[in-house]
């Protein structure tokens, strides 16, 4: 196992990891951003206004996007799994 491959396998771990929560870091974000601006429109400072709304939009993402990102992990574990299987050999 040579530093190019340890380099490789980080890289493509960082890159599944990113992929996989994008979604719903975007989410999140876009989520933030809206409530803050209904807040200063509006000057409500509760804390429940901005915790609920990031809650049912991060549930909601995840039914649409949790098929996706279980078969993203389940590809990376696959090659991940297989690649230790063959430097074992």
């Amino acid at each position: 196992m040579d530093v190019n491959y340890i380099l490789y396998l980080g890289r493509h771990t960082l890159e599944t990891a990113l992929l996989v929560s994008a979604p719903i870091l975007l989410v999140c974000m876009f989520t933030g951003i809206a409530v803050s601006m209904i807040q200063t429109i509006t000057s409500l400072k509760d804390m429940t206004m901005t915790i609920v709304p990031k809650l049912m939009a991060v549930g909601a993402t995840t039914l649409l996007f949790g098929n996706w990102m279980l078969q993203v992990l389940m590809k990376f574990s696959l090659e991940i799994f297989t690649q230790i299987q063959a430097y074992g050999q």
